[in-house]
């Protein structure tokens, strides 16, 4: 199975690339799809690109992801997010070619008080969360086989994310504060990326059990705070975690209160059971460090 990949520079794309030859990628090729072979903002490099790598089917993982940011570029914003969705799934329509989509726990207004199900009505507070909305419903419209997986809080052992810049202000203090008043569940990128090559493998042997919106996490519920907590316990205990209120860090775009997704029903097709958060994040950890010291 040919499998093209968006957003081969990101954290997901990335990862998704890096198990090229793996176990969980045996009989697939996976092929990356970068910017200079489809440019999103460019509805016109689609099909050419498309044509150009013959694929199966496509893992969409390239977004317009500055959440903040977002909310002074709308137009750019809504260009990659939401319409560029719908360009994709057109032109894979008419090729045949299958489409995995990834979307974010930000199309939710965060006032919910238990995990998110897929049905659940959706309101986004932002400029972010609403483009991401738009783009789901565009890609439905053009290809309604696709399969969207909604997705938050990743996060991955190398790049840019919570993890990385707790450890790294890690070394320079003895007291770090850190929201309390935001929940949802923190996720691995890398057994995400895992986990959607065995999605596709599911969807390449029969489409409709994947079709549709689905969501994607490990079990349980914490807060950035708690996140954070789990951290320095693991790596640097001597660090002192304090909870603060989020309008001690105001932000352009409002964060959702509550975001944790209802996993449940993506793994039960899989056939697997999901981790917890707190497990992920100790393997995530341990593999990180591992890597560090063989280099």
């Amino acid at each position: 199975m040919r499998i093209a990949i968006t957003g081969t520079t990101g954290q997901l794309g990335g990862r998704l690339l890096a198990l090229s030859g793996s176990d969980t990628a045996k009989g697939m090729e996976l092929i990356p799809m970068g910017r200079d072979r489809m440019d999103l903002s460019d509805p016109h490099s689609i099909p050419q690109a498309l044509d150009g790598a013959k694929p199966d089917l496509v893992l969409s993982c390239a977004a317009y992801t500055a959440v903040d940011a977002a909310e002074d570029d709308r137009d750019m914003a809504f260009r990659v997010n939401g319409d560029a969705p719908g360009h994709l799934g057109a032109a894979c329509e008419a090729r045949g070619i299958k489409v995995i989509h990834i979307s974010t726990d930000y199309v939710f207004n965060g006032r919910g008080q238990r995990p998110y199900l897929p049905q659940d009505p959706t309101g986004p507070t932002g400029v972010y969360g609403a483009s991401k909305l738009a783009g789901e419903a565009a890609l439905r419209e053009a290809c309604s086989a696709a399969s969207i997986v909604r997705v938050g809080w990743l996060y991955d052992r190398d790049g840019q994310n919570f993890l990385n810049t707790m450890l790294r202000l890690a070394e320079g203090r003895e007291v770090l504060t850190v929201v309390d008043d935001q929940l949802g569940c923190p996720t691995h990128v890398g057994d995400f990326a895992e986990d959607l090559l065995r999605w596709a493998r599911l969807g390449n042997g029969a489409p409709g059990a994947i079709a549709g919106i689905h969501h994607y996490g490990h079990s349980g519920v914490t807060s950035w705070c708690g996140f954070a907590a789990a951290i320095m316990h693991l790596r640097a205990p001597h660090v002192r975690v304090d909870p603060v209120p989020s309008d001690a860090f105001p932000t352009r775009a409002k964060r959702p209160s509550y975001s944790k997704l209802d996993e449940r029903d993506f793994f039960d097709r899989l056939g697997s059971a999901p981790i917890s958060w707190e497990v992920a994040l100790e393997r995530c950890l341990r593999a990180k460090f591992a890597a560090t010291k063989s280099e």
